[in-house]
Parts: structure tokens; sequence; C-alpha cells
């Protein structure tokens, strides 16, 4: 049941059969708006990240490399001392392992060698000095494995000069690496924890950054958001950085563009419905007045078809005149004065009541108070309720009813009822759209009606929503928002 038609998206509309209001769909998700800040956030972020782990795995090598220097070197003065302790000791002597350890290194161990590499004395059983490792003057190091644990193993080739003078020897010691590795640990704690530190400020400040770089556009964004769907004013250059600039100019040059070729076509279609007005009329009193001589009835039912025509042909200009007249593009504000809406729905009303008897239908109207205050346009408001009780009229069957209502609880409001047969809970969506008619209503009309009254609520900062009558059929309910008594003019 209607004649459909909706120019811009309704605030709400009903859903289902409980006529529960519904949020129309908003505009598309931010993952656009996102990308860029996604794209410089992993530009961004990804060289720290990568710098922080480069950062670490020099830091560890650079960290064992330093700690074993001090080692390595208490190592080889070790070696070195304990060299000239056995040179010291007499050849009838035998010497013992304790005779060469130094103070304070019990947790060494060490194994002497002859030039034959026969062990001599020591107090642990160390692999025998590798070839190449004699053929080098001074210590050589290297790191092994001995037992399960990780040692640090020092070899040393010395000649005797006091005891069998000019004898060769090789000292093999081996250190457990876990102190150096202690010490390794923590000079990396030391260049890394900072290191991180600083990063993860370095990243904070990058996104804080990021965040006030982008609220500029972030308010450009949200001020778009708000706008109604009619408003073409063009976008605050000043709200966007200079580099987004001359992409506003350009969306505002097309919005110009845009906004010329709408008042282009709004122009068209009043001038056109205006001059078609005056001709369709003419057409029609034309074939009234054929319909009155005296002709064969082929002829009397064809002048009834041009009748039939010609008046719909009329209704559709005069709605597009109305369409054209209450788009919410178009408003002025001049036309809006103090109002009662409950005046203009009464005298409204009673226009239509020829109609309704014509049809056979009860048409009532029913108010709780006499002022409900309201600024608006009142020609505007006569059409609303116009196109409301003519929609109704025509799907309502004949002994139906229909009652127009108006109230101000919770703002002041109006709804037709009707008990015709209601509109599927699939078509509330659409039949404010312009042209849309239910199928298989089997009515005539072009779909302009609730267009209209979508268009007048609009103008008015009203919403419109569709539920089910109680005793079957459509009630729509027209909402306009709160009025001051000064506003209004009302005391």
């Amino acid at each position: 049941m209607s004649e459909p038609s909706l120019a811009y998206p309704l605030p709400h509309t009903r859903d289902g059969a409980n006529g529960s209001l519904v949020q129309r769909p908003g505009p598309a998700n931010e993952e656009e708006t996102l990308f860029l800040r996604h794209h410089l956030v992993n530009w961004l972020f990804t060289p720290l990240y990568l710098l922080l782990l480069f950062s670490t795995v020099t830091g560890y090598i650079a960290a064992l490399k330093l700690s074993n220097q001090p080692y390595d070197l208490v190592l080889s003065e070790r070696a070195r001392l304990m060299a000239s302790r056995f040179d010291l000791v007499p050849d009838d002597a035998a010497p013992r392992a304790a005779d060469l350890l130094p103070d304070g290194a019990g947790h060494l161990t060490f194994t002497l060698f002859d030039a034959n590499e026969r062990p001599l004395l020591g107090n642990a059983n160390l692999p025998r000095p590798r070839p190449h490792d004699l053929a080098v003057d001074g210590p050589r190091l290297r790191s092994t494995t001995l037992g399960g644990e990780k040692v640090r193993l020092l070899t040393l080739r010395f000649h005797t000069s006091r005891r069998t003078p000019g004898a060769e020897y090789a000292l093999v010691m081996a250190e457990p690496v876990k102190d150096r590795l202690f010490l390794g640990r923590s000079i990396l704690g030391n260049i890394v924890i900072p290191q991180f530190i600083f990063i993860l400020i370095a990243g904070l400040a990058v996104w804080i950054g990021l965040k006030r770089g982008f609220e500029p556009l972030e308010r450009l964004c949200g001020a778009v958001a708000k706008r109604r769907s009619d408003d073409l004013s063009p976008l605050d250059e000043a709200m966007a950085p200079g580099e987004v600039r001359p992409l506003i100019r350009e969306v505002n040059a097309l919005i110009e563009r845009l906004k010329a070729m709408m008042e282009q076509q709004k122009r068209f279609v009043a001038n056109a419905a205006h001059q078609l007005r005056t001709p369709f009329a003419g057409l029609r009193a034309q074939a009234e007045l054929a319909k009155r001589e005296t002709a064969s009835p082929a002829v009397k039912t064809a002048m009834e078809g041009i009748c039939a025509g010609a008046g719909r042909c009329s209704r559709l200009v005069n709605q597009l005149l109305t369409l054209a007249r209450n788009d919410p593009g178009a408003r002025n504000d001049e036309a809006m004065s103090d109002l009662n809406l409950y005046r203009i729905a009464q005298e409204t009303a009673m226009n239509w009541v020829p109609e309704a008897v014509k049809k056979d239908i009860d048409l009532g109207f029913e108010g709780a108070k006499t002022e409900l205050p309201l600024c608006g346009d009142e020609g505007a408001l006569h059409d609303l309720i116009d196109n409301l009780l003519d929609n109704a009229i025509r799907y309502t069957p004949s002994g139906g009813h229909i009652t127009l209502c108006t109230g101000d609880d919770c703002g002041v409001w109006l709804s037709v009822e009707d008990s015709g047969p209601g509109i599927p809970a699939l078509e509330r969506s659409r039949v404010f759209n312009r042209f849309y008619r239910v199928s298989g209503s089997g009515q005539p009309g072009s779909g302009l009606g609730l267009a209209i009254v979508d268009e007048v609520a609009q103008r008015h900062g009203a919403t419109v929503a569709i539920g089910d009558a109680e005793g079957g059929g459509a009630v729509f309910i027209i909402r306009f928002p709160p009025q001051s008594s000064k506003d209004a003019g009302f005391p």
C-alpha cells in the first residue's frame, strides 16, 4: 500500500511486523581512511624493529668479545706465571700441581706436557696440544667443550732456562666460560636495554606524531560525514593540511559542477511541469465537453479514457511541481513561520472528506490538543498530509476506515492509519524512492506521493516511520523535532 519514493535517505524507517525503528546504513567502513596511516606505520616502525634486531645481534657479538678479552688476558698471564714457577723448581725436586697454581686460581684445570707430549703433572686430564697450537709463540686460545661443559682452552709452549735449560714444555689450561657469559649478558643488557627504551620512545613519538598529523583529516572526515545529503556547500580548505588542499579544491570544483547540474535539472523539471499543466488542463476540459455531445458509445468510451489519462497527467505534473518546490536542496527559510499543526491537519482532513465518501471510507480526525505549535512551511505541510491521505484512500478498500491523528507526547507528531493491505516489511525501506511502486498493488499512480512526504519531512527535520496498524493496514508516523515555545510563537 503506497505510492513510494525517496529522494534523500530517511533518518529512520520501520522494520518488520513490530515496526521497530531501524537506522539506515551509514557511510562505507573506514578501511580507506586508515590505509595511509597503516602504510606510514609499517614504513616507519619496520625499520625501527629491524634496527632493534640488528642492534641486539651485533651487541651480543660485541658483548662476548668484550667479556672474553679481560678473561683471556688474565688466563694468559696465569699461564705465563705457571710456566715461570715451573722453571724455578730444581731438577732434583718433584714438582707438584699446587706449586704451579697461583693464588685464587683454584677453579683452573691444567696439564703440563713434555716435548714428547707426555703429561708430566696437572689437576685434570686435558687433551694433548694440537700441532698448530704449538707452532706459534705465546698462548693460543680457543673455545671447546670438555665433559659437557663449555670451556676456554689455552695452550702455551715455553722453554726453561734454569730447570733443564733449553727443554721445551707445553702447558694446557682450561677455564669454564660461565663467568664470561654472565659478564657478556651484563654488557649486552647495558647495550640493548637502553636502545630498546630509546626505540620505544621513538615509536611512541612517531605514533603521537602520526595521530596529531591525521587529526585535521579526521576532523574533515567527521565534518563531511555529518553533512546532510543535500548540503553542497564547499569544503573548508583550512581544515586540511597543505598537502591535501589541492584535493579539497578539486572536490569543491566537483561539488560546484554537481550543484550546477542539479540546479539545471530542478529548473528543467519545474519549467516543464509549469508548461505542461495548462495543456493538460485544457485537454481534460475539452474531453469533458466532448463527452456531453451526442456520440456513439465507442467515442464516449474513448473520451472517458482521454479524461482519465489527462487527469493522471495533471496529477503527475502537480506532483512534480510539489516535489520541486519541497526539495530539501531548495529550502526557503522565509517560508517558515509559526503554525498550529492541529489546525492544518484538521483543515486538510476536511478537504478529503468528499473523496473518502465517494469510496465509502470512514475518514476520521483525532487530536488530543487543539494547539500544537510548530515552525514550518504551511503549504508544504498541507502537501505532506494531502499525499498521505491520498495514498491511504487509494489503497483502502470500500467500507474501510482512515484516521488522521495528531499529538505532542515526546514531541509534535501526526499519523495516518488505514485498514488497507499494509506494506510488506521488505518493501518499507524502498517505498520512499521516487517512482518506486509496490508490485501487485493494482492502483494507478506515479510513485511520487511518498517521495513528497519524505522531502517535506526532511525540510522540517522530521522523521518518517512505517508500522503495522492494529486492525491490519499501515500507519505512517511523522515526528517533528522539539519546538521551544519562543520559536513556535505560542505562550
